[in-house]
């Protein structure tokens, strides 16, 4: 069976959920092999043969963490020389989709990004996609060279499959180009307790009805009784009441949960783009001709203020 790479998106060794995702899919169309590249690589060889990596290639040379992204394409054109894979699977981070983009062009391959779902096909991997703001449903094949794709997160579940997991090392030969852009610094991410918006299983969204930041901490509230990551609108960030590091739409981040609950969002094709994917979709909104419900699979019509505190006063009582 064809070997089938993975990039591996890790913290210090501790595998991210995305790549684990991958792994499932991988197993799908061929043997998954994973690359993972920096400090920690090599432990995390144990979760991802846990996981259906039959082997794991690592490396761990500074560059990976002290330069942007071109090193890391080098090491993954390194990880190709050496396996020929039958195909090259990304999460669809920022960061990861411009390592794809980059490789794809030096390997001379096709590329697909943002891929919710991914199966063999006589002429190679098909992937599926979700267009024009999940308006059409596509499915796509590279017809040259390896194809590389990055998949959303939360495309796939999360399925052990223990294989052998043989760390081997990856010699990488750096370009010219590898330390062209240096990273100078560091600001630790402000930790909420709450799981990162485009990984997370369940997220809870308030718009321009929560009327004030001072109003967020309902959404929080509800959003902690679930275990859910917090979104925002494109208006409620741009009138300043939550960050946007937390915006979802077209010109924010892009979430595929298995659940989605807007309050207060009105449902304009910009916010769409960016939760259409979402396997359910709850909205709360006191205007019954709001665009929203037209996307929705439960809708309730009713003033935030008062539906939100009740579900989550339920959904805490029930979980007592």
């Amino acid at each position: 069976m064809a070997e089938v790479l993975v990039y591996v998106d890790h913290v210090d060794g501790a595998v991210r959920k995305p790549t684990l995702e991958l792994l499932t899919l991988a197993r799908r169309i061929g043997e998954p092999v994973a690359v993972a590249l920096g400090n920690g690589a090599a432990d995390t060889a144990a979760t991802l043969a846990q996981h259906g990596a039959v082997k794991v290639l690592t490396a761990e040379a500074p560059e990976f963490a002290d330069y942007l992204v071109v090193p890391k394409v080098d090491a993954l054109q390194a990880a190709c020389d050496a396996v020929s894979p039958a195909a090259v699977l990304l999460p669809s981070s920022a960061e990861a989709k411009e390592i794809a983009a980059r490789l794809a062009v030096r390997i001379g391959s096709g590329i697909i990004t943002d891929a919710v779902d991914l199966e063999a096909g006589e002429q190679g991997p098909v992937a599926t996609q979700s267009a024009f703001a999940a308006s059409y449903t596509t499915k796509s094949r590279v017809s040259k060279g390896i194809p590389v794709v990055t998949v959303k997160p939360n495309s796939a579940p999360v399925e052990p499959a223990p294989a052998a997991g043989v760390v081997e090392a990856l010699a990488v030969s750096f370009s010219a180009q590898a330390t062209g852009t240096k990273v100078v610094s560091r600001t630790p991410r402000e930790s909420t307790g709450r799981p990162e918006l485009t990984e997370a299983a369940i997220v809870v969204s308030g718009g321009r009805g929560v009327n004030g930041a001072e109003n967020f901490h309902i959404i929080e509230a509800l959003a902690d009784s679930l275990g859910a990551a917090v979104g925002a609108s494109r208006a409620a960030v741009d009138a300043g009441w939550y960050p946007h590091t937390n915006q979802v739409g077209q010109t924010g981040k892009s979430v595929s949960p298995q659940l989605y609950i807007a309050s207060g969002i009105s449902g304009a094709i910009q916010h769409r783009a960016g939760m259409q994917t979402s396997k359910t979709i709850v909205a709360v909104n006191k205007d019954a001709e709001a665009p929203i419900f037209d996307l929705v699979d439960y809708g309730v019509v009713g003033d935030l203020f008062n539906v939100v505190p009740q579900l989550t006063d339920e959904i805490t009582a029930r979980k007592g």
